[in-house]
Order: C-alpha cells, then sequence, then structure tokens
C-alpha cells in the first residue's frame, strides 16, 4: 500500500475517538449499577436486568437500513447521524444527573436505555463510515483500534468513573461522562465525510439480506461463528464483577483492576492483534485468537478454586482480558470483509446483532446458572463453547454471505469513494 492509499491520521483518531466515547455510558452504568446493587444485597437475578441494556445494542440491525438509507447529504451521510447520536449522549447524561440514584431509579433506567439507544446508532453509523473509508489491507488496525476503543471507553467509564464516584457523586460522575462524550462531537464539527454514490434503490433490503445468509452453506457456517467464536469470552465477562464482590472486593478495587487494569491489558491485546492480522490469513488469525480465548478464560477458574490472593486474581483477571480480546478483534475484522460496500451499516450490523444478541440472552442464562449451580458451572460451559469455536475456525475460507451490488450504485454526479469489500 502506497502512501496516497493509506488512511490518514486524523481519521484514525476520529475512529477511536468515537469508538471510545460510544461506550462510555454503556461501561459505566453496567459496572457501576451491577456494583451498587450487589453491594446493597441484591440479587444476581436482579442484577440480570442492568445487563440487558446490551440488547438494544443486539437489536440495532432494526433501524441500521435507517442509517444507510438516509443521511444529510450536505453534513455527510454518516456524519449526520453521528452529531445526532453524540448530541443526544451529551444531553442525556446531563439529564440523569438531575435525578437522584436512589429514589429514581425507574426514571434513571429508562433514561439509561436512551442512552443505549443514541450509542448504539453511533456504533451503527461509525462501522458503516468505516467499512466505507479503510481499505482490506488496513482492516486488522480499524479493528484493533476499535476493540481497543471500546475497552478504553469502558476503562474511562466503568474504571476512573466510578474510581472517583465517592468523590463526584452521582451528578458529577455525569457531568464528567457528558465532558468526555463531548471530545468526538468536537471532531466531529471539523470531518468532512466525502460524498457516496447514490443508490439504485432508496433502502437496503434488510429481509432478504438475511434470507441470503441463511439460504446458503457458507452463511450457515459464518452464522455459526458469529454465535459461537465470541461466546467464551461474553459467558466469563458478566459474572466478573459479581465473583469479585462476593470475594470481599471494595467497589473502587474492582472498579480498578477489571476497568483499569484488566482493560489496559485488552487494548494491549486488541491492538497488538490487529497489527499481526494484517499480515496473516485470515484462518490463521481466527484459529490463533480462538486458542488464546480458551487459555484467557480457564484463567478465571484461579480465584474460584481457592487461589483468592490478590496477585492470583490480578494474573487471572489480567489474563483474561489480554487472551480473549484477540478473539473479538480478529472476529470483528473479518465482519468487515463479509459486509458489502453498498450496505456497510446494515450488514456489519446484522452479524454484529446476531453475535451479540445471543452472547447476551447466553450470558443472563449463564448469571442465573450462576446462582444456582455456582460459578464453575460457568466455566466449564464457557470452557467448552471455546473450544468448538477453535474447531469452527480450523476449515474457514472466506466466501460472500451477503450480495454484493444491492442495492447497485449509480454513476451521478457525486464524488464516488470505492472501497472495495472483497477480502480473501
Amino acid at each position: 500500500m502506497n502512501d496516497r492509499t493509506r488512511t490518514p491520521r486524523s481519521t484514525w483518531w476520529l475512529l477511536t475517538s468515537l469508538y471510545t466515547t460510544q461506550y462510555l455510558g454503556l461501561g459505566f452504568f453496567v459496572v457501576a449499577l451491577a456494583a451498587l446493587l450487589r453491594e446493597q444485597g441484591a440479587p444476581l437475578d436482579q442484577i440480570s436486568l442492568v445487563y440487558m441494556l446490551g440488547l438494544v445494542w443486539a437489536l440495532k440491525f432494526l433501524w441500521a437500513p435507517l442509517v444507510d438509507r438516509l443521511g444529510v447529504r450536505r453534513w455527510g451521510h454518516y456524519r449526520s447521524w453521528l452529531l445526532v447520536a453524540q448530541t443526544g449522549l451529551v444531553s442525556s447524561f446531563l439529564l440523569i444527573g438531575l435525578f437522584d440514584l436512589e429514589h429514581d431509579f425507574s426514571t434513571i433506567y429508562l433514561l439509561c436505555l436512551v442512552v443505549t439507544l443514541f450509542s448504539a446508532t453511533q456504533d451503527i453509523a461509525v462501522d458503516g463510515l468505516a467499512c466505507r473509508l479503510i481499505p482490506v489491507e488496513e482492516r486488522g488496525t480499524s479493528n484493533g483500534l476499535q476493540v481497543a476503543g471500546g475497552l478504553l471507553g469502558n476503562m474511562i467509564g466503568g474504571g476512573v468513573v466510578l474510581m472517583a464516584y465517592p468523590y463526584l457523586g452521582w451528578t458529577g460522575s455525569m457531568v464528567a461522562l457528558s465532558l468526555g462524550t463531548a471530545a468526538s462531537l468536537a471532531q466531529l464539527l471539523v470531518f468532512r465525510e466525502p460524498q457516496w454514490a447514490l443508490t439504485a434503490t432508496n433502502r437496503p433490503r434488510l429481509l432478504p439480506r438475511l434470507g441470503a445468509l441463511l439460504r446458503r452453506r457458507a452463511g450457515l457456517y459464518w452464522l455459526a461463528m458469529l454465535l459461537l467464536y465470541p461466546l467464551g469470552y461474553n459467558l466469563m465477562f458478566i459474572p466478573l464483577t459479581p465473583i469479585l464482590v462476593d470475594l470481599g472486593w471494595s467497589i473502587e478495587r474492582i472498579g480498578f483492576t477489571v476497568n483499569v487494569f484488566g482493560s489496559v491489558l485488552g487494548i494491549v491485546g486488541a491492538l497488538t492483534t490487529g497489527w499481526v492480522f494484517n499480515r496473516v490469513a485470515r484462518r490463521s488469525a481466527l484459529t490463533g485468537a480462538a486458542l488464546l480465548q480458551i487459555v484467557g478464560v480457564g484463567a478465571v477458574a484461579l480465584p474460584l478454586l481457592g487461589m483468592t490472593d490478590t496477585l492470583t486474581v490480578m494474573i487471572a483477571i489480567g489474563a483474561f482480558f489480554l487472551l480473549c480480546n484477540p478473539a473479538t478483534t480478529v472476529l470483528a475484522a473479518v465482519m468487515m470483509d463479509h459486509a458489502s460496500h453498498d450496505a456497510p451499516a446494515t450488514d456489519y450490523s446484522l452479524q454484529f446483532s446476531m453475535s451479540m444478541g445471543f452472547a447476551m440472552v447466553a450470558a443472563t442464562v449463564s448469571t442465573s446458572l450462576a446462582e444456582q449451580l455456582g460459578y464453575l458451572s460457568v466455566i466449564w460451559t464457557a470452557l467448552t463453547v471455546s473450544g468448538i469455536a477453535l474447531l469452527l475456525a480450523l476449515p474457514y475460507r472466506f466466501q460472500r454471505v451477503f450480495p454484493e451490488g444491492d442495492p447497485q450504485p449509480e454513476t451521478a454526479d457525486l464524488t464516488t469513494v470505492m472501497v472495495t469489500g472483497d477480502a480473501r
């Protein structure tokens, strides 16, 4: 790749910022509410409702076609959606800060759903933008930054802000989240998105695209990968905070260990994986990351087997984040391979939603399973599906699962920026 085709550094900074800020609120709410409820003696069944916020992301494929279809061309197609989402996030955080956590929990929970809706919409738009802007040769870097940005947002929202919560309080924490999110909004104001070709139809057709996926043998294989490949990591991430609470750890200590220490190592794992991904075959990347995921999931068993000293627990959590995030990074990059140029937000969101929706339901069930049978039962389940993921990765070969050219791009008096979506 020559310098003229490389992605500008300013674009990398913008994508990293957007991938970070969309996780600030979700990271804070999931970790903070879960930890605070558990500290107050709430059962795991009730805590699992907090994690249901993530199901909004699993349903984002329902409005992803609107993001591909509609947009203010003068502002930039995907940029216009990002401006709306960012403004909504900043405003929602400030509004949540006006309510009291103890007495207005129902209202706060409803507003948390609004935040999740805006953040999911932002993710749809930034994924569509990245699919079109980033060439095949740089997709490892792009998705390394995507996963790293998510971890950084989780680290700031669920770690740094949570650690500062005793000093900031509820309102101060919401103001901090609002200011952090506004950083991306400032970058968007100076970003100029290329104009894309007009399309022959006025909407991406979601059901036919889903039908094409399910009718093809390659599509069914890829669906199995989407559902099972990242599941081991997701099954263990959800019970991680309750495990530490049950070990007697304070909220501040959990915030640092999981969302700062763990996230930093996860960022290292994601960025390293992105660099390696650009240099190896897709099959090798999928297989290697699946092997690492098995080791990372198994490490969480250490404190549950009686090794509860601080050093061992830190090693277990560090290994979990360092060795499991490569699987997330690799899967995200290969998902981008399968997204067409004509409907990238729809195709990517459909894949993401199927993967995350299945993971969230399974993780919610695993939390209830932990209540009944203990945490070790969850680990054994996670190890089993991680092993299945490895077996699925071994025969991987790229075959397109979504129809390309639906809709067909027209030749118009607009600047056409074409980035191939065919990566083998």
